[in-house]
């Protein structure tokens, strides 16, 4: 695997076997590309701050421009820990059965009720009314569009929105899903949800799967809300790049839908059990829940890694057998 000044720009071989570094006085966590962005910078080195403190150990963050690359890093075992959605972190497990969940966010009340975000198809708002059915909002008009998703490796941004899809057209698999002139007359991959969200505003394309929560501090709803299709997501009039050209723009969501919140991940074999023990004991205390650079307010302009959708918002020791819905979803 490439390293460039902390970067992982290249994929690392597959395999279980790793030197160990867990208790070698250094550990390095990998992030996807969204929360890769520069935006999620101060958050990242909060982050970075509370796992030294639950260490001792000097901690590297490792920033990415590819879903694989963070999979292959923590599976491998070149990242000790990963930033993680559901599906990547089930398709690194499926690599290397090291590679536990240890941490996720709770719902608005604490617990594991609710603890999930958002994943959308969108539409730009003029089209919106091509994708009614009997006055509601419908997929079946999405067959031979052009379509954006994240990643094939995204929960939110590919594998939940297939699998809708798959559902509404009762096929057998996916496999038609990825490639272009199959059931989609374009596909394109945004390689983050911002990303795939500005091929939709550019008008690459008709239809595109991205996320609530990573699209936050770029966009608002200005009519419905989050949970209801037929709302509508405008970008913010001081949205970064790469929103600076779409000021005021809209799109309309045709269908939302549920996901399981990622994990922080870690790989067993090359983070200790007193390291995992300890990042969990600081990492569910109430010092880190109210930490504003690291629980950002539902709806807040402010990216964060984790969201305070309620007072009681929190993170919580997790193991494998919750993430069995998704098992089951991506087959793995």
């Amino acid at each position: 695997m490439a390293l460039l000044g902390g970067t992982l720009a290249g994929c690392s071989s597959k395999g279980s076997s790793a030197d160990s570094n867990g208790d070698s006085g250094k550990l390095s966590i990998v992030f996807y590309p969204n929360e890769s962005a520069k935006d999620y910078l101060a958050s990242r080195n909060e982050l970075k701050a509370k796992l030294e403190k639950a260490t001792g150990k000097k901690v590297e963050i490792k920033t990415t421009t590819d879903y694989n690359v963070a999979i292959e890093a923590i599976s491998s075992g070149k990242a000790q820990m990963a930033f993680m959605g559901a599906d990547g972190y089930i398709k690194a497990r499926h690599l290397n059965k090291a590679v536990e969940p240890l941490l996720t966010e709770s719902g608005p009340d604490g617990t594991f009720k609710g603890a999930s975000y958002r994943s959308y198809l969108m539409v730009p708002e003029k089209d919106a009314d091509n994708y009614k059915k009997d006055g509601k909002y419908s997929i079946e008009n999405v067959k031979g569009k052009k379509i954006s998703f994240v990643s094939a490796s995204s929960t939110s941004g590919y594998a939940v929105p297939t699998y809708e899809i798959q559902k509404e057209f009762k096929l057998k698999n996916k496999d038609s899903f990825a490639e272009s002139g199959k059931f989609f007359s374009k596909v394109l991959y945004g390689n983050s949800h911002p990303g795939s969200a500005v091929n939709l505003l550019k008008g690459d394309v008709d239809v595109a799967a991205f996320d609530d929560i990573d699209l936050t501090p770029f966009m608002k709803v200005t009519e419905g809300s989050y949970s209801k299709p037929g709302s509508k997501f405008t970008v913010r009039d001081n949205a970064a790049a790469p929103f600076t050209d779409f000021h005021g723009k809209s799109v309309v969501n045709i269908s939302v839908l549920p996901v399981q919140n990622g994990p922080l991940a870690v790989n067993t074999k090359t983070l200790s059990e007193k390291d995992r023990n300890a990042i969990a004991k600081l990492f569910t205390s109430k010092e880190v829940a109210n930490d504003p650079k690291l629980f950002a307010k539902d709806g807040s302009k402010q990216a964060a890694l984790f969201h305070k959708k309620g007072a009681k918002s929190q993170l919580l020791k997790v193991d494998d057998n919750w993430y069995k819905p998704t098992h089951d979803l991506i087959g793995q």
